[in-house]
């Protein structure tokens, strides 16, 4: 086994399937000692018997669209090994809907989960990283956090924010042993999208054919932990639609020509 993040406590939300549960696996690899966190118990509990190093796995079971669970989970996780090196905001949910079609409340529900529940966790646990000098909070974006798509407003401004917010965390904690990564996956093989929510919040129920297309994710998870060793500021995780980054940065005429013509799944 390597032992790469040995002794280092991570904390990862969203465990309990897709990326979450391997980047779990990625850094049981690396000697790691994890917090796994969803709302799904029975599936992190599974996953911690999987690890095979059930000593060294914490179920913490989190909504995080729940502010008061936010702030009592944060105070378990800080009290279980006394410290936290990695923090990885990972839970997410996604959205298939027309802007016209989509109700605030569905809207609120992205953002909260995405956005404000990833802040007001890495707001928890910063004084005691500051504290301790070190520590590394990880942001897990998206491709659509550059390139708005049709059919995923709500989604594409959650992890535009995340974004932002990453970049400003970045410079304010520079130079106090504090390292910020923001993390843009493309197509993953996971649930993301037939979990992703309608215009009136129901489950969407089925896959689109770009993601189940998409990298395996036990393949992504070796990417991003690579990234997140070397501390990398940003780092993209997909196929040829990460390009679509780079196109969005330099050319954006050429995006905005494009994307009307796209045929959204």
């Amino acid at each position: 086994m390597s032992a790469r993040f040995a002794h280092q406590v991570v904390w990862i939300t969203g465990a309990s399937s897709g990326i979450g549960a391997a980047l779990a696996r990625a850094f049981s690899r690396e000697g790691a000692l994890l917090i796994l966190s969803a709302r799904r118990a029975d599936r992190l509990e599974a996953l911690r018997e999987e690890l095979g190093r059930p000593d060294e796995v914490l179920v913490l079971p989190l909504d995080v669209a729940d502010p008061r669970a936010i702030d009592e989970a944060a105070q378990q996780a800080l009290a279980w090994r006394g410290q936290l090196d990695v923090l990885v905001n990972n839970a997410g949910v996604s959205q298939r809907s027309l802007v016209e079609e989509t109700s605030m409340d569905t809207l609120r529900q992205v953002m909260e989960v995405n956005f404000f529940g990833a802040v007001q966790l890495t707001g928890c646990v910063l004084p005691s990283m500051i504290a301790a000098g070190r520590g590394h909070v990880v942001n897990i974006s998206s491709v659509a956090g550059y390139v708005s798509t049709p059919l995923r407003s709500a989604y594409a401004a959650s992890k535009h924010a995340l974004r932002a917010y990453s970049d400003s965390l970045r410079a304010e904690v520079s130079g106090r042993g504090l390292w910020v990564t923001v993390i843009c996956p493309g197509y993953i093989r996971t649930e993301i999208s037939k979990a992703a929510l309608r215009g009136d919040g129901t489950p969407k129920g089925e896959h689109d054919q770009a993601i189940l297309s998409g990298l395996d994710p036990e393949l992504a998870a070796r990417r991003m932990v690579d990234g997140i060793r070397h501390r990398r500021r940003e780092l993209s995780v997909g196929g040829r639609e990460t390009w679509a980054i780079a196109i969005q940065r330099f050319f954006p005429g050429i995006v905005a020509l494009l994307l009307p013509r796209t045929s959204p799944e």
